[in-house]
């Protein structure tokens, strides 16, 4: 497949919900890619994070699936199944599961939160290779823009 090339008077009339929507499944999709390639999948690094008070359980207590559910509510997509990951994780001994049916994460499950960590560095360099972060940051100021407009809130 080519890409044609559009001048910029085209760029600009082009619309930001499509190209953003694009843009979105296909980060996913890469950065899925290189986490299975390690073994892991993005909803379990989801997890073991969200586990870990050294991350972004404010205290390190147990949650449900539903409550975890909840809490990565605005980047969890709706075919990630939470229950059978965190499965996963159980069986892998990163995770326990107690008789409320809360996850927590083990001394393991950390050890492997802190590893898997480690390959975020190289999947930003590979999304960002040729891009010059004064470009990504007038990026991400425009689209914080349109979210405004839009009546959203952003980050």
């Amino acid at each position: 497949m080519t890409t044609r090339q559009m001048s910029d008077a085209e760029l600009a009339g082009q619309p930001a919900a499509y190209w953003t929507g694009v843009a979105y499944e296909a980060l996913i999709a890469f950065t899925r890619a290189r986490q299975a390639e390690k073994g892991y999948t993005q909803p379990q690094f989801w997890l073991l994070r969200n586990l870990s008070v050294n991350d972004i359980s404010p205290d390190g207590a147990g949650m449900t699936a539903a409550g975890l559910r909840t809490a990565m509510a605005s980047y969890i997509r709706p075919e990630d199944d939470l229950e059978a990951e965190a499965g996963v994780l159980v069986g892998r001994g990163w995770l326990t599961r107690d008789a409320e049916d809360r996850l927590w994460l083990t001394e393991e499950g950390e050890r492997a939160r802190v590893a898997l960590s480690r390959n975020a560095p190289a999947i930003r360099a590979a999304l960002h290779e040729g891009i010059d972060d004064a470009d990504y940051v007038t990026t991400l100021k425009v689209l914080r823009k349109l979210i405004a407009n839009a009546g959203g809130t952003a980050p």
